[in-house]
C-alpha cells in the first residue's frame, strides 16, 4: 500500500481485514470485557437469592471453663452426668471449677417468605438486563469497529488522493521551471507553483500522521499491546457507497430497550417487595448439640427442632420509608424508559434524514469532483498552450484536490450513517 512502504524502521506493518478487526473486537475489548463483569455480578446477586429455598447450615465448637453456679450445673446437666450429691446447697451456691465442651451444628430452613420471593424476582430482572445490556455493547463495538475500519481506508485513500495530487504538481513544477527558463513565465509565477509543491508535502505529512492515529485506534479498541504497529486495510475505501434498507420504524425488541423494561421491573418487584415486608416470616429450625468434659468428645447430646412465625409489627416507620422509597425509584424507572425510548426513536428519525442527506451529498460532490476535473483539464491545456495563468490553474488544482477530498468524506459519512441507522433499527 501507499504509505506502508514509508514506514519507519522497527515499526510493524500489519495487514488486516474488517472481519478480523470485528472478531478481535469481540474476544479482547475492554468495554466489552467490563459489561460482561457487569452481568457476572449481577448473576451472582440472582444466585444469592438461593437461600430462599436453600437451609443455611452452621456448625461450632466451644471450650469453656466456669464456676458460675448457674453455669456449671447446667454445664453438668448439659454432660449428661448429674448425681445426687450435686443438689446439695454448698455445692450449687459455690461450685468447683467445671469445664465444658459443646459441638453444635445448626439449621435454619427458610419456609414462608413472600418479600423474599419478589426479591428474588427481582435480582433475575436485573440480571436479564445485565445480560442484554452486554450483548448490545457487542453490537455497539462491533459498529465502533466498522467506524475505526472505515476511517483507516479513508486515511489510505486520502493519502492516495494526495499522492496523485503531488505527482501533478511536481509535473507542472516542472513546466513551469521550462516556461520561466524560455521567458514565458515571471518569477512570481515561479514561487507560486513552488509554494503550492510545499503545500502538498505538508498535507502528504499530515496524511500519514492521520493514517497513523487511525491504525493506533483501531488497536486501541482491538486491546492490541504491540508498540509501534501500522495496521494496513486489507480493501480501500471504495468510490461506491452501500446501499441502505433503513427500517420503516424503531423496534421495541432492540436489547438496550427491552433492557430499559427489565430494569422498571426489577424496581417494581422491589417496590412489591418493600410491600410484603410487612406480612409474617416462617422459618423452620434445628439444633444438635455435643456435650463432654473433654476436647471434641461426644458424651452427651441433645437437639432442638422447632418452626418460628415472626411478624415485624412496628420498626419505628423505617419499613415505611423504604417501602415509600422503592415506590419513587419504580415510577422514576418508568419515567427513564419513557424518555429513553423517545430519545432512542427522536435518534432514528434523524439518522434517518441524514442517511437521505448523505446520499444527497455524496452525488453533488462526485459531479463537483468531474465538474472540477474538467475544469483543470481544460485549463491545464490552455496553460500549457500560453493562454492561461498560473495562479489560474493552482487555483484549479486545488479544487480538483479539495472536491475529491470532499467525495471521499461524503463516501465515509454515508457509509458510516448506513451503518448507524442498522445499529439502532436491530
Amino acid at each position: 500500500m501507499l504509505l506502508a512502504s514509508t514506514a519507519s524502521i522497527g515499526q510493524t506493518t500489519v495487514n488486516i481485514s474488517q472481519e478480523e478487526v470485528l472478531q478481535k473486537i469481540n474476544q479482547q475489548n475492554i468495554q466489552l470485557k467490563i459489561a460482561q463483569k457487569d452481568y457476572e455480578a449481577a448473576r451472582a446477586d440472582f444466585r444469592q437469592s438461593n437461600a430462599l429455598f436453600l437451609p443455611n447450615v452452621n456448625t461450632s465448637h466451644t471450650a469453656m471453663a466456669t464456676t458460675n453456679p448457674l453455669m456449671a450445673f447446667g454445664s453438668k446437666l448439659n454432660q449428661e452426668r448429674l448425681v445426687a450429691t450435686d443438689f446439695n446447697p454448698a455445692l450449687l451456691n459455690n461450685p468447683t471449677k467445671i469445664n465444658n465442651y459443646a459441638t453444635r451444628l445448626e439449621v435454619q430452613q427458610p419456609l414462608v417468605n413472600i418479600d423474599g420471593l419478589f426479591e428474588r424476582q427481582a435480582a433475575k430482572s436485573k440480571a436479564d438486563a445485565y445480560a442484554l445490556q452486554a450483548e448490545r455493547s457487542k453490537e455497539y463495538m462491533a459498529l465502533e469497529g466498522q467506524k475505526a475500519y472505515m476511517q483507516l481506508q479513508l486515511a489510505y485513500k486520502a493519502a492516495e488522493v494526495l499522492e496523485k495530487a503531488n505527482e501533478t504538481t511536481e509535473a507542472n513544477l516542472k513546466l513551469v521551471q521550462q516556461y520561466y527558463k524560455q521567458g514565458l513565465l515571471q518569477k512570481p509565477d515561479l514561487l507560486a507553483m513552488e509554494v503550492r509543491v510545499n503545500e502538498i508535502s505538508n498535507q502528504m505529512q499530515y496524511a500519514k500522521s492521520n493514517v497513523q492515529n487511525a491504525s493506533d485506534y483501531l488497536a486501541f479498541i482491538m486491546n492490541v499491546e504491540v508498540k509501534d504497529i501500522r495496521y494496513v486495510p486489507s480493501t480501500l475505501l471504495s468510490d461506491v457507497v452501500n446501499t441502505a434498507n433503513p427500517s420503516v420504524s424503531l423496534s421495541d425488541n432492540r436489547k438496550d430497550i427491552v433492557a430499559m423494561e427489565k430494569s422498571t421491573d426489577a424496581y417494581l418487584k422491589m417496590f412489591r417487595s418493600s410491600k410484603m415486608k410487612f406480612l409474617p416470616r416462617l422459618n423452620a429450625f434445628g439444633i444438635y448439640e455435643l456435650y463432654d468434659t473433654k476436647i471434641f468428645n461426644m458424651g452427651a447430646s441433645g437437639y432442638t427442632v422447632g418452626a418460628q412465625l415472626s411478624w415485624n409489627l412496628f420498626d419505628g416507620y423505617k419499613s415505611v420509608a423504604k417501602m415509600e422509597k422503592a415506590k419513587v425509584e419504580y415510577q422514576k424507572s418508568i419515567e427513564e424508559a419513557v424518555q429513553y425510548k423517545a430519545q432512542s426513536n427522536l435518534e432514528w428519525k434523524k439518522t434517518t434524514r441524514q442517511l437521505n442527506d448523505a446520499k444527497n451529498k455524496v452525488e453533488l460532490a462526485k459531479l463537483a469532483l468531474q465538474q472540477a476535473q474538467e475544469a483543470y483539464r481544460i485549463r491545464q491545456n490552455r496553460f500549457e498552450q500560453g493562454l492561461e495563468k498560473t495562479t489560474e490553474l493552482l487555483l484549479s488544482e486545488t479544487q480538483v484536490l479539495q472536491k475529491e477530498l470532499e467525495h471521499l468524506q461524503a463516501i465515509f459519512e454515508y457509509n458510516f450513517t448506513n451503518q448507524y441507522l442498522q445499529f439502532l433499527t436491530k
